[in-house]
């Protein structure tokens, strides 16, 4: 991607702040724009802030001078935040989450020039000095997203998300693997959770999916958070062998180096499938509500969305009023296995 030098805007864009208040696998999917942003302007600060649990996304990123996290405690600290944030003369502010409270802290900068989405067509518009306006849903958030870059007389590159690591989260990796005897044998990595109940497939279908891969001669772990245990009880429970469990048992960058070395990753639209994609391992990712052509992880050719493609407008939230024929549950474990087995014949 060429540097647009001559163009007024990017000139000015010395230091710049990029705001993705969101999950795991959207800051994941910010990593892009941060590349695009700092190979066309590589002299510039770049700053990111992001809320509290996502921030070891960026830790090891080269394209990002710092790393910032929203507090999420008293009025009177938000306010030593907000005054923080201002004194630090940013020139131009990208807000990414197009939410009410980044909108807000976009304007509390008082940079000059700030960018922002309003989908919705709210008064939060106001507080952006370029507001982008976009067809949302109909592009990938990696497009999405680089619709920032002509606003800044830039052009668009868009590689893939990085989730870089560093030489101790492999080691810690390894010590993990060689504590449950997986060090020399291939294995599966499964995340059964979500961060909602109508974007995981059921339990007891992971617990059979589980079950072949071990009849198969393939180990099956399970990981998530420390608060997603009850759902991996649950898998275990249903599931005819043990299945290693290292749930609540690592951190992001942990989780991610171990990704490196299993042979396939099976898991809901959640964080951890992001990061499976961006570190380059073999993806089957199961997708109800949301669709894998906006949300879907992107970081090579060995990724499989498993997606029926339902319209889910009525029912995304609360609820779903489809009982067994919901998109989770049109999913089939045959599907499943079929998918991993592809990656496993290709030897990935």
């Amino acid at each position: 991607m060429k540097s647009c030098v001559d163009s007024p805007l990017s000139r000015s864009c010395s230091n710049i702040l990029v705001i993705k208040l969101r999950y795991i696998g959207d800051v994941v999917l910010t990593t892009p724009l941060l590349h695009d942003l700092r190979v066309g302007l590589p002299h510039a600060r770049l700053t990111v802030l992001v809320n509290p649990g996502t921030e070891d996304v960026l830790r090891h990123n080269p394209d990002v001078t710092q790393v910032l996290c929203l507090p999420r405690s008293s009025v009177l600290e938000c306010l030593r935040f907000y005054h923080a944030i201002r004194v630090q003369g940013f020139d131009c502010v990208i807000d990414l989450t197009d939410g009410d409270r980044s909108a807000l802290l976009t304007f509390v900068t008082g940079a000059p020039l700030r960018i922002g989405f309003n989908r919705e067509g709210r008064i939060r518009g106001r507080f952006y000095s370029r507001c982008i306006r976009a067809a949302y849903g109909e592009m990938h958030m990696l497009d999405y997203h680089a619709l920032v870059l002509p606003v800044l007389g830039l052009s668009t590159r868009s590689g893939p998300p990085i989730v870089p690591l560093s030489q101790e989260d492999h080691q810690r990796a390894q010590r993990l693997l060689e504590s449950c005897g997986l060090a020399h044998r291939r294995w599966i990595m499964v995340h059964p959770a979500a961060r909602y109940r109508f974007k995981a497939w059921a339990p007891e279908r992971f617990a059979r999916l589980s079950d072949g891969l071990i009849t198969l001669g393939y180990q099956v772990v399970l990981v998530g958070a420390s608060h997603e245990k009850p759902v991996a009880e649950e898998v275990q429970r249903h599931a005819t062998h043990r299945l290693v469990s290292l749930v609540g048992a690592t951190r992001l960058l942990d989780l991610a180096a171990l990704m490196t070395r299993c042979a396939v990753f099976v898991g809901n639209d959640a964080g951890p499938l992001h990061i499976a994609a961006a570190v380059g391992c073999p993806v089957v990712g199961l997708f109800g509500p949301s669709n894998p052509a906006v949300w879907g992880p992107r970081g090579g050719n060995r990724i499989a969305c498993l997606y029926k493609g339902l319209d889910c407008r009525a029912c995304f939230y609360p609820g779903c009023f489809r009982g067994e024929a919901s998109c989770m549950n049109l999913i089939s474990v045959d599907e499943v296995m079929s998918a991993v087995m592809d990656f496993l014949k290709d030897g990935s």
